[in-house]
């Protein structure tokens, strides 16, 4: 029986389980793939404290759990496909086991919308990127194109522009779908070109993103563009498939919280880009992390007392 369940081992995830093992918690974190999530796409991470040069998000990713596991924690590599969390014992179903917690802290993240072209995998994180927040300071002065049609797109666009030399915005239909306010300020810029109607139909470049293929929806012509990085902003989805009807979430599939990350069930609490958040980022979601143990500590402590 463990105190604490964490699910997701990217930054929420491990810091909640280093401030839970710290805290005197038997705690386990499972995860499907790998320790630091989507970190592990990220080739530098500039805006994480402590790091004034910068740090891969790999190398991030095993600081983070050496740290966590010098504290104790348990990781098994396992992904969760099912939880129950019908009575005061949580439990977390994985293909080979049933694990049993007093507490379960969901810190499974989000996943992200591809554009299902050749090269896609292996560029990702050489020219390709999902966060233009995380990853525009690289393209200072350079040439980029982001996908997609929403406010998230946009958004990008809006932070890459001061920034690079050009930005391009490929979106499949006639009109873009993002917010009014939004598309008047990109409008209003010189170095942005917006190419409506059309879909990126294939990347190129060996060791780093080098061109783009442009295919028009209605007339099917193409044309390269060179771009030295390309955005992703097609969408992305929470997580939450193990947690449909068991916990309350929005309706994007995010997981409602307080400020003290607990759910709409007692001793289940959420952490990170799974939850419903404003900014999502690797501070952002460290944050959440160490408050979810906390509040996991303060559940078990006063159900001790019942």
């Amino acid at each position: 029986m463990y105190d604490v369940i964490i699910i997701g081992g990217g930054p929420a995830g491990l810091t909640a389980g280093m401030y839970a093992s710290r805290a005197g918690l038997k705690a386990v974190l499972l995860e499907a793939l790998f320790p630091g999530g989507q970190l592990a796409m990220a080739t530098s991470l500039e805006n994480v404290p402590g790091f004034h040069e910068g740090i891969s998000g790999p190398d991030f990713a095993m600081q983070l759990t050496e740290q966590a596991m010098k504290f104790g924690l348990e990781i098994k590599y396992d992904g969760v496909t099912e939880i129950d969390i019908s009575s005061d014992i949580k439990k977390a179903v994985t293909a080979s086991e049933v694990i049993e917690g007093k507490t379960i802290i969901i810190c499974a993240g989000l996943s992200q919308g591809k554009l299902m072209v050749d090269g896609e995998e292996r560029l990702t994180g050489r020219g390709l990127s999902n966060c233009a927040t995380c990853d525009g300071t690289l393209y200072k002065d350079k040439i980029t194109m982001v996908a997609g049609s929403g406010n998230t797109a946009i958004n990008d666009v809006l932070y890459l522009a001061p920034l690079c030399k050009k930005v391009y915005l490929v979106h499949r239909g006639e009109k873009l779908k993002g917010k009014k306010d939004l598309q008047e300020a990109m409008f209003e810029l010189d170095n942005v070109e917006v190419i409506a109607d059309s879909m990126v139909s294939a990347i190129h470049g060996e060791d780093k993103l080098e061109k783009v293929t442009i295919k028009g929806i209605n007339d099917h012509t193409e044309k390269e563009i060179d771009a030295d990085g390309l955005f992703i902003a097609v969408g992305t989805y929470p997580s939450t498939g193990f947690a449909a009807g068991k916990i309350e979430l929005n309706e994007k599939g995010s997981i409602i919280t307080n400020s003290k990350m607990e759910t709409s069930v007692e001793g289940v609490f959420a952490a990170g880009d799974v939850r419903e958040t404003e900014l999502k980022q690797v501070i952002t979601a460290a944050a959440d992390g160490a408050v979810a143990a906390n509040s996991a500590k303060q559940y078990i402590i006063k159900s001790r007392k019942k």
